[in-house]
């Protein structure tokens, strides 16, 4: 490919700060390669100078064989922000590998000190992700702690727990991933000494996808660009989706505030969409009003016209698809050349059980879901066993006090269960032989019903909705959360006539994700699935955008217009990873009731 006038403006730049804004699919990854090449060979800098910083190992591995490829010159350090300072700290403090504290490590260490305080958690795996995510936050925006408000855990618990953690991998000498950010930037403003040093180490710094950086990283690479400012950023403001992990567009917006005499390139040519997919992603994204107006534009001829398309239901959307994609591939094209996308990974289960069901090879960018492992999906069929065989101590155990009951577990002791010793225990309690002759009575209603019915007897007759929205509250996790999954797996029951057969199924399932995740997952001629924020930086020729509707897309938790703004980046990057073919579908009914179409399709023409 031949460089545009902008590229080459972008890759001859020499001394200064710089901002490149990148567009989708604009060729980023030729204009850095180019300058690094151009840096060494026209203005004779020595390549141990050059610094570049990506945000994953993966993208630092492929720039720098693309560099290779192109120049014989050794030396440039391509890393990831946490190598890069990681390296720092290595010169400062001697650590090694060894000094890393291990995600397993991490994760026992906070499991053992929840348990110290009592925090039951269902999802204790969820609960202790999202508490590393709360520490995360705190190390990363530098905030106080006696001013962060948890949403995992009561305030004062949770500046224990951070505390405790802080003390506990301190004394074994270890530092997890935020401390290589924390420690890089104390010791870089406390020691103005060793910062000289690395300045003069590292004289022109290229930070690839800037739009991703988070306040921290930027202080950081600030202060090893000064004085000389030879910052090269390359990003695009309109692809900065990563705001829950303190990424904020405004960090890019601020760059000419911060560096006035920074020079300012637009790669303004599109090579990977047609003009018909493009012009409907700048429709979208120009409606957000904190960004930066750019005039990109396509130099492919046009396609197909966007194809905007109405389902009745996530069923008829999801045969369609399959339809689709089955008729591509019996007419010689790749597996590969489809995407199905999604706004959460849960999203995926349907399809994947689908794409299992019709032998259609597929890979998952993300982790394969299976939404009956969650503990939900594990009360419901305790109570569906139940109703079966009513003998189960275990499962009984499980859901006797789901809703409350108040039988206590002591009266439980053989490993059958019986509901006559059950009333022989409570004997002159009218009030608990009311409620276990209601517990048997729903069990033996629940014994012949069809599944789909049976879930939700057990929701709305038995009153299981009303314990999860009453653990939502204890637990401070909001309630819709826990009734979406309660949804999703609901809906899987439609399609089954018996409680066996679907039980049946979702064993079967189960088998094929253990196969999936035990099997090479890089199959050249599959279907890929993907969230949109996992489908960043990739590109597919025909892309299915799936559930199009208000509160997916954008999704529900979106209430200020900071956050609707980044979902509309969101769908945009969804959006441009097609290159021939985009399709757009929204469903008018959603989990039985009316689902309204997204706002971010208003405007556009529908095919």
């Amino acid at each position: 490919m031949n460089a545009t006038k902008a590229q080459l403006q972008a890759i001859t730049h020499n001394e200064g700060p710089a901002m490149i804004l990148a567009g989708p699919g604009s060729g980023k990854t030729t204009v850095i390669t180019g300058r690094i090449r151009n840096l060494i060979e026209k203005y004779k800098v020595n390549p141990r100078d050059i610094l570049v910083i990506t945000f994953t190992k993966a993208a630092a591995v492929e720039m720098k064989e693309r560099f290779l490829r192109m120049s014989a010159a050794r030396g440039v350090t391509f890393g990831t922000f946490h190598a890069v300072f990681f390296g720092i700290l290595k010169h400062a403090y001697h650590y090694t590998a060894a000094n890393i504290l291990r995600e397993e490590q991490k994760y026992r260490i906070l499991s053992e000190l929840t348990r110290q305080h009592r925090i039951a958690a269902e999802d204790e795996k969820q609960f202790l992700s999202d508490l590393i995510a709360e520490i995360s936050t705190v190390k990363n925006e530098r905030i106080d702690l006696n001013h962060y408000y948890s949403s995992t855990c009561p305030e004062d618990v949770f500046r224990e727990i951070f505390r405790k953690y802080e003390a506990i991998h301190r004394k074994q000498g270890l530092i997890d991933f935020d401390d290589m950010l924390t420690y890089s930037y104390e010791l870089l403003r406390e020691r103005p000494d060793i910062r000289a040093g690395w300045q003069q180490r590292f004289r022109y710094i290229l930070v690839d996808e800037f739009q991703d950086i988070n306040a921290l990283q930027y202080e950081i690479v600030r202060m090893l660009a000064a004085p000389q400012d030879n910052l090269f950023i390359v990003g695009d403001d309109d692809q900065s989706i990563y705001r829950f992990r303190g990424a904020k567009p405004e960090i890019m917006l601020n760059f000419p505030k911060d560096y006035p005499r920074a020079k300012v390139i637009e790669l303004d040519c599109n090579f990977r969409s047609t003009p018909s997919i493009l012009n409907c992603a700048l429709y979208v994204i120009q409606n957000n009003s904190h960004r930066f107006r750019k005039n990109l534009h396509a130099v492919r001829p046009d396609g197909p016209p966007v194809n905007i398309q109405e389902f009745r239901d996530q069923e008829h959307e999801i045969l369609y698809i399959l339809k689709c994609i089955k008729n591509g591939m019996e007419h010689g094209r790749s597996g590969s050349d489809f995407a199905i996308l999604f706004r959460t990974n849960q999203a995926a289960q349907p399809f994947a059980e689908r794409l299992l069901e019709f032998n259609l090879p597929f890979v998952m960018r993300d982790t394969l879901p299976n939404v009956y492992e969650h503990w939900i999906a594990r009360d419901l069929f305790a109570y569906l066993h139940l109703a079966l065989v009513q003998t189960d101590r275990k499962e009984f155990l499980q859901v006797m006090n789901r809703p409350k009951r108040y039988i206590a577990r002591d009266c439980i002791d053989s490993a059958i269960v019986s509901f006559e010793t059950l009333r022989m225990y409570h004997e002159g309690k009218d009030w608990m032989i009311d409620r276990i002759d209601r517990m048997e009575t729903d069990l033996r209603i629940l014994r012949g019903m069809k599944p789909y019915a049976a879930v939700n007897y057990i929701r709305f007759g038995i009153g299981y909705e009303g314990f999860l929205k009453e653990y939502a509250n204890q637990r401070r996790i909001k309630e819709e959360e826990l009734i979406d999954i309660l949804n999703e797996i609901q809906d899987g029951s439609k399609p089954f006539e018996s409680v066996e057969d679907w039980l049946a199924h979702i064993e079967e399932y189960k088998k094929a994700v253990a196969e999936k995740a035990r099997s090479d997952n890089a199959s050249k001629d599959a279907v890929t699935l993907a969230t949109l924020h996992s489908s960043k930086g990739l590109e597919f020729k025909e892309v299915f955008l799936v559930d199009v509707n208000e509160g997916i897309i954008p999704h529900k938790k979106a209430t200020l217009e900071t956050d609707i703004e980044e979902e509309r980046r969101l769908f945009y990057v969804g959006m441009t990873r097609a290159r021939d073919r985009l399709h757009l579908f929204y469903v008018r009914e959603k989990h039985g009731n009316t689902a309204e179409r997204s706002e971010f399709l208003d405007g556009l023409v529908q095919e």
